[in-house]
């Protein structure tokens, strides 16, 4: 390795080294465990939040907008930090639900059926979201749990359009990371953002995502990530999962007072800002104004 590159590789660990660590202190992290005495299930839920928001939120002096993270199928809820962070760091309280129990009978495919077969788990995702939003609001009062917004990977992903299917006035804006089963909703009001990957193994069901068309006249964002299907999660190469995470900044930017990524940055994988660079450490350590999502 040239000196060049021995220099450029020691910047990039101290830059990574520095977002990570300011990551740590600046986002509180907290396990919860639910349980709905209704259905006899137990429900965990992993929590986090900024500690300068949840400070100014306690105070009075802001509230916070809610997003409900829904991991995939035999992936766990706590999985998808790099995605939990950033929206943290963005100033929302992000509730990442396990919806999967070792009792849970395995995801199958049920050609012919709806969904596939399978609408009982979109179901009970479903019930599952509702329940931890209730005592949510018990617990964590400074929040906003009436304008969610959604994330969600592959079975997850569909349970996050489902249930904004089934509860339009409780959605402000989906994120989805390759759902495959459940239609996307062409005549919302609100924004849709889709990563989607390039795996032969898991491909869309017909009818599953709108042409290109039908994306420009309904505000429906695609992201082609050339990712594989499995990749978007923590178990996903660090290049995946920083593309991921600039277009999602910059999909929240849009409509937020929270810019954490410049305006030329595009929802394209070609002009994306590394996670640990200077511009995303900068902004993240910029206490955001006071506002009311």
């Amino acid at each position: 390795m040239n000196r060049g590159l021995m220099i450029a590789f020691a910047v990039a660990v101290l830059l990574a080294a520095g977002y990570f660590s300011f990551s740590r202190w600046a986002v509180r992290h907290d396990s919860i465990a639910l349980f709905d005495a209704a259905r006899g299930r137990p429900i965990a839920v992993d929590v986090a939040v900024r500690r300068d928001s949840e400070m100014q939120a306690q105070a009075g002096l802001r509230v916070l907008p809610v997003a409900i993270l829904n991991h995939g199928n035999t992936v766990k809820n706590t999985e998808y930090s790099f995605l939990a962070n950033v929206l943290a760091l963005r100033g929302y309280l992000v509730l990442s639900v396990q919806h999967d129990l070792p009792t849970d009978a395995p995801l199958v495919t049920k050609v012919g059926e709806p969904y596939v077969g399978r609408l009982p788990v979109y179901q009970r995702g479903v019930a599952n979201i509702l329940y931890v939003v209730d005592e949510m609001r018990k617990r964590l009062d400074y929040a906003d749990y009436d304008k969610l917004l959604l994330v969600g990977h592959s079975n997850g992903g569909d349970i996050s359009m489902f249930f904004a299917k089934e509860y339009p006035d409780l959605v402000k804006r989906i994120v989805t990371l390759d759902n495959l089963r459940v239609p996307f909703l062409t005549q919302a009001k609100f924004k849709i953002l889709s990563f989607r990957s390039k795996d032969s193994n898991f491909v869309p069901d017909p009818g599953v995502v709108p042409d290109d068309e039908i994306c420009a006249r309904t505000g429906i964002s695609l992201v082609k990530t050339g990712a594989q299907h499995t990749d978007m999660s923590d178990r996903g190469p660090d290049e995946v999962k920083a593309r991921i995470q600039d277009a999602l900044d910059q999909f929240l930017s849009e409509e937020s007072d929270l810019r954490a990524v410049p305006d030329d940055r595009l929802l394209t994988g070609a002009t994306t800002v590394p996670s640990e660079s200077p511009e995303r450490i900068r902004a993240a350590t910029v206490v955001p104004r006071i506002a009311v999502h």
